[in-house]
């Protein structure tokens, strides 16, 4: 019997501990007792899990109470988050729109008021994509930053545990909560670096913002930034076929995804190994700007979110994560926060950090939010 919806977001609802902070988790982490589904039939039947995923057991241990799970694009392998079988949920403020993929339902449960915070996995996006197309906050730790101890899929050189949330101070509980250090308040924003990436009305948009807020950011270039996308994009198909290949046997899986399963099955060693020499390349480029400047900003999506309709098409979609994917490859820490509308779709900035700066996009995010206000 498959999982029905039952919310904007929630495929299953619950209450586990007890505390000040309601949170929801994506259908890809474990929780003790119910079933790990991942948004696909196929695994309408899983085992039950014996044990949270160690960010759950975190997040309960310091006082969070856990409402349910969450739907996501099929076995979070898409940017959309229509999920036909599953159920797509609703985008609450931008109800025409996509929710974005594939932790649609985590950012539709914090857009809607439904919990304080929620959790979901980034790969190549799936965090960054969907906040920006619910008008949230989401954060993609660097990586390793976050235990992926109980996430699917258990092996991953891209994937991070995230979080969204509608406001900067309850994004600081919820990583101080899972044990990521996060400095005071900032008086006032670090050196920041531009790179203009996205179509010209977003980019003079998140310009005008920043200059709003007092900030003149340096212009600045990352020569691999599209050649790191495609990296991206060859280090997930092969790594999507060896965790989800064997599950393309039941059958259950929906054609467009499990044919690109099956794409990562001729993926070459060739090809493998130049996207690990962009990955070691394209770091170093990222690692040599924020010598210089502790934030590198740039738009979260190169155009506006598209309709529901516009996203059937799916070489309509090909691009959406262009600007987010190739932080996955390189490791570090970004956030991205709702900035403005165009035509009535929300345009959304995106800020990366140094390994080991998670904590500073946090404050970025709660001073820049805070000048928003304002």
């Amino acid at each position: 019997m498959k999982p029905v919806l039952k919310s904007n977001g929630y495929v299953e609802q619950f209450t586990l501990g007890s505390g000040d902070l309601s949170f929801a988790v994506k259908d890809t982490l474990d929780v003790a007792g119910h079933r790990t589904r991942a948004g696909c039939p196929a695994l309408a039947d899983a085992p039950v899990a014996e044990r949270h995923a160690d960010v759950v057991a975190t997040l309960l241990e310091a006082r969070c109470v856990l409402t349910g799970k969450t739907t996501l694009h099929e076995l979070a392998f898409g940017v959309t988050g229509i999920n036909p079988r599953c159920g797509t949920p609703v985008n609450p403020l931008y109800p025409a729109l996509i929710p974005g993929g594939s932790s649609s339902g985590s950012a539709a449960v914090v857009a809607s008021g439904e919990v304080d915070f929620s959790l979901g996995t980034d790969t190549g996006g799936s965090v960054r994509m969907p906040a920006a197309c619910c008008g949230v906050i989401g954060l993609k730790p660097g990586y390793g930053v976050l235990s992926r101890n109980g996430v699917m899929p258990e092996q991953s050189s891209l994937d991070c545990v995230g979080v969204f949330a509608a406001q900067a101070g309850v994004l600081r509980q919820a990583m101080t909560r899972l044990a990521v250090p996060v400095g005071e308040p900032l008086t006032e924003l670090p050196a920041m670096a531009f790179v203009l990436a996205a179509e010209l009305d977003i980019d003079a948009c998140l310009l005008d913002v920043l200059s709003l807020a007092g900030i003149t950011p340096c212009e600045a270039t990352l020569p691999l930034l599209e050649d790191a996308h495609r990296a991206g994009l060859t280090l997930i198909s092969h790594e999507n076929w060896r965790a989800l290949g064997p599950i393309l046997a039941s059958n259950a899986v929906s054609p467009d995804v499990a044919s690109r399963i099956r794409a990562g099955a001729d993926v070459s060693a060739e090809a493998l190994r130049r996207a690990e020499r962009i990955r070691t390349d394209f770091t170093a480029q990222v690692d040599a700007l924020l010598a210089e400047n502790p934030l590198l900003a740039l738009a979260t999506l190169p155009e506006l979110p598209p309709t529901l309709r516009e996203a059937e098409d799916p070489l309509s979609v090909v691009n959406l994560t262009r600007l987010v994917r190739p932080f996955n490859l390189s490791g570090h820490p970004a956030v991205t926060l709702p900035v403005g509308e165009i035509d009535g779709r929300p345009v959304a900035l995106q800020l990366i950090a140094r390994k080991g700066n998670d904590g500073l996009l946090v404050q970025a995010a709660e001073w820049l939010s805070q000048r928003r206000r304002h």
